[in-house]
């Protein structure tokens, strides 16, 4: 289908994000929450709820959740329930997950993100705590048969599941509400947000609906670790749901699975209602109590959220939204931009160097930010030189280069190679002469009012200095020649 299908049509999405917790131990035990070891050897009996064994709430996991609902203008509840949620399923041998149902610790907010460029804010309905479950693992030799094996290392794991009200209207901005929220919970250091480890992952609520109508039948879309994939899915099943209903059909509620090698979703179960889970407060848990003092020392803990940051770099350096939003998706990236700023480069000229040259460098090598070998001062010198006229556009990336490959000391790397840019007229008139002589058709299409042709000349004449030339001053040489002859 072409995007025209979603003419006449609304999409409507609301996600549900578990949020793994970076506890030491698990949700109700004292088994390790980690990744990656040998299969079933992290599952404690409490995990398992074997006969004899009582659950304790993490206190850890609590005061995350505490942390996050603060952070988004949330409701904290001070008295809050743990349910059984009751299901069947291989990798839940106890045949119950503990969860909340109808008091939710952390109880609406707002998470705010960046969409086309635009400052917007997605309304929660709910954050509450829960214990992870065990993972089937498909593929398997077992005898020379193809099995499939239940690992219960995760079965445990504490996650804040975050639930937005159906307000989203697009795959592009559901990724992007899905982006600004792996950042906050990475920024409030309650989650490591490992996408390939399951730290952070999405289910999707989706319907279609004409514009003004009553909402549509919603699918879910599960276990989505993978913002491109989000953002595939969602449009495929947006797409699938009106081709359906346009053919005729009736979309039926159920739960569907993201195939990413061939780009669509399938049918994994019935979807369930509340009321199938047969909730009800668990026994072994008294009501969890939050005392006013806990929540007060957690606040005066908070760190200046990602939304407040960003709006202090728009006023205080004149950034643009979708600038200030790249800036604050981590600790890491708002500490090397402040301390360019620091170091004396310009606000503006360092955003784009970070979300520039630096960004795609990083992305090369494979590295975060945090790890970046080019220490903020030297790059702040670099946009001094750029700024100042020492080097053009083309030089500084040169630099930019040789610093990034181990070298330091910018002058030094511009005296050494000859970098420095010419501003000498006669040098730079020498130059324009032997270009016009060279390229006499774009002499002729520049006087016949082709704009263009002035921009190739400006080109040559770089090209034949070395992108050392001062391109404005190459610019007003080139207009004086031609129209002086």
């Amino acid at each position: 289908m072409s995007n025209s299908a979603f003419d006449g049509w609304e999409v409507v999405i609301g996600l549900e994000t578990h949020v793994q917790l970076s506890t030491a131990s698990k949700m109700f035990s004292d088994a390790p929450n980690l990744f990656g070891h040998e299969a079933n050897m992290l599952a404690s009996e409490v995990d398992l709820a074997l006969p004899g064994t009582l659950p304790v709430a993490n206190r850890g996991a609590v005061e995350r959740a505490i942390r996050f609902g603060l952070a988004v203008g949330a409701t904290v509840a001070p008295m809050s329930v743990f349910a059984r949620k009751n299901y069947f399923y291989p990798d839940l041998p106890k045949g119950y997950q503990i969860s909340q149902f109808e008091i939710p610790v952390v109880q609406g907010g707002l998470v705010p993100y960046v969409h086309a460029g635009e400052a917007r804010s997605a309304q929660l309905t709910r954050a509450h705590l829960e214990e992870d479950a065990g993972k089937s693992v498909h593929g398997i030799d077992w005898q020379g048969q193809d099995a499939t094996g239940i690992d219960l290392n995760r079965a445990g794991t504490p996650l804040l599941e975050i639930v937005s009200e159906p307000v989203l209207r697009s795959a592009a901005e559901a990724a992007d509400y899905a982006r600004s929220l792996h950042a906050l919970v990475m920024w409030l250091d309650i989650c490591d947000g490992n996408l390939q480890e399951g730290s952070f992952r999405c289910d999707a609520n989706v319907s279609v609906r004409r514009p003004g109508a009553a909402l549509g039948t919603r699918c879910e879309i599960k276990n989505l670790n993978s913002f491109r994939f989000l953002e595939r899915a969602i449009d495929f099943e947006a797409r699938r749901q009106i081709e359906l209903i346009e053919d005729g059909g009736t979309v039926r509620q159920e739960t569907r699975l993201f195939d990413p090698e061939r780009g669509e979703t399938r049918t994994m179960r019935t979807k369930e209602d509340s009321h199938d889970y047969r909730y009800f407060p668990d026994p072994d848990l008294p009501p969890l109590l939050i005392e006013p003092q806990w929540v007060q020392r957690v606040r005066d803990e908070l760190p200046e959220l990602p939304a407040q940051m960003a709006g202090r770099f728009e006023r205080e350096h004149g950034l643009g939204a979708a600038d200030a939003a790249y800036l604050t998706q981590s600790r890491a990236h708002a500490a090397y931009f402040e301390s360019c700023v620091a170091a004396g480069a310009q606000a503006k000229p360092a955003a784009n160097w970070i979300m520039g040259e630096l960004a795609a460098a990083l992305n090369r090598a494979e590295l975060e930010i945090a790890g970046c070998p080019l220490p903020p001062a030297e790059l702040a010198r670099l946009i001094a030189r750029q700024a100042d006229g020492t080097l053009s556009g083309k030089t500084a990336r040169d630099v930019f280069a040789a610093l990034w490959d181990g070298e330091r000391d910018v002058d030094r790397i511009i005296e050494q190679r000859g970098l420095r840019q010419i501003h000498d007229a006669s040098a730079i008139a020498d130059a324009v002469a032997a270009v016009l002589a060279a390229n006499p058709k774009n002499v002729e299409e520049y006087r016949a009012g082709k704009a263009k042709a002035l921009n190739a000349l400006v080109g040559q004449v770089m090209k034949a200095t070395g992108g050392r030339a001062n391109p404005q001053q190459v610019g007003d040489a080139l207009r004086a020649a031609i129209d002086g002859a």
